[in-house]
């Protein structure tokens, strides 16, 4: 008969270990990302030809190749990710069955512990911390009148153009939304199970969501010519992006381990893809007049969501993933 320590012990550990989760994770990002090539509607086919293009651009698409803009590959690519994004929740589901004491409630167990269930969006804060950030290109885009309502902004082009499109679709809909349910919802679960700290999930886990962003090098290094120029920026580009999306996985595994909700990711998410990355140097040529007011705005949007960040912001949010490792915690 086990002694009442060990009993405790039992009953406070982590339902799975952080092997299992490390596992799970990498089948997750592999399921992903491997989806895109399983199929030839979705798989892209370039030219075998070397072709040395301009500067700054790329080369023609050929008539027999496939490039990941080509609407039908869109449409095939967000059809399988979507498929994967629910066979990664439905694993979720199968864990969190496999190790519950009581199988009553596990659907709506793992709808909370996903973040989908409405009730955890408890504040507009956490909506609000990504325009913050963009404070600076929100100004100058201000400067420059086109924001809602302004003289150069237009509804067809800026809205409907925008997002009513196979390519708007992807950036900035399914595609953020899929990806934040993997790689956030998904993956800081099955961590969270395996009892890891706070800090891997914030730092760590979005290191599968960067290294899922490694494949576009095949496509730039097509594109681009095939040429040593061609791999270079092939290179520099994907580890670029390789460095800026695992910054913003932490950003986005942060809000939701914070909130416990899945909703203020996936608009962290959608925001930051319509706003791009900032060009301040640009913005500072195009209106030389406003150079101060703009690295003002600047400093005050880095300062603000640096302040804005700090847990105690956070205070009247209840979110499970916060909680110490205990029987209430787990479930």
């Amino acid at each position: 008969m086990a002694s009442e320590p060990e009993l405790l012990e039992y009953f406070l550990a982590p339902p799975i270990s952080l092997e299992i989760a490390h596992t799970l994770t990498l089948l997750f990002a592999a399921a992903y990302v491997g989806s895109l090539y399983l199929s030839k509607y979705t798989r892209l086919s370039f030219s075998d030809k070397s072709i040395r293009v301009g500067s700054g651009g790329s080369k023609e698409r050929g008539a027999n190749e496939r490039w990941r803009d080509d609407p039908d590959v869109i449409r095939a690519r967000l059809a399988i990710v979507s498929l994967v994004t629910v066979f990664c929740c439905f694993v979720v589901y199968a864990v969190i069955r496999a190790v519950s004491w009581y199988k009553v409630g596990v659907f709506y167990s793992t709808i909370v512990r996903l973040g989908f269930h409405l009730s955890s969006v408890e504040s507009v804060y956490p909506f609000l911390l990504a325009p913050l950030l963009y404070l600076g290109p929100i100004y100058a885009s201000y400067l420059g009148e086109h924001l809602p309502f302004q003289f150069y902004f237009s509804w067809r082009r800026d809205v409907v153009d925008t997002f009513i499109s196979w390519q708007g679709v992807r950036n900035y809909v399914l595609g953020p939304i899929t990806e934040e349910i993997v790689f956030r919802a998904c993956v800081l679960s099955l961590y969270h199970l395996g009892g890891a700290s706070r800090t891997w999930m914030i730092f760590g886990s979005p290191i599968s969501f960067g290294f899922a962003h490694l494949h576009h090098a095949w496509e730039i290094y097509n594109r681009y010519g095939r040429t040593r120029t061609a791999l270079k920026n092939a290179a520099l580009t994907t580890l670029f992006q390789l460095s800026y999306t695992t910054l913003f996985g932490a950003f986005c595994a942060y809000l939701f381990l914070i909130t416990g909700s899945i909703y203020p990711p996936i608009f962290a998410h959608i925001f930051c893809n319509v706003m791009g990355l900032p060009q301040i140097g640009l913005e500072i040529r195009r209106f030389p007049a406003h150079k101060q007011s703009i690295m003002v705005a600047y400093c005050i949007g880095i300062i603000g969501f640096a302040f804005a960040l700090r847990p105690s912001a956070f205070a009247r949010l209840s979110s499970m993933y916060w909680r110490s490792g205990s029987m209430v915690g787990w479930f």
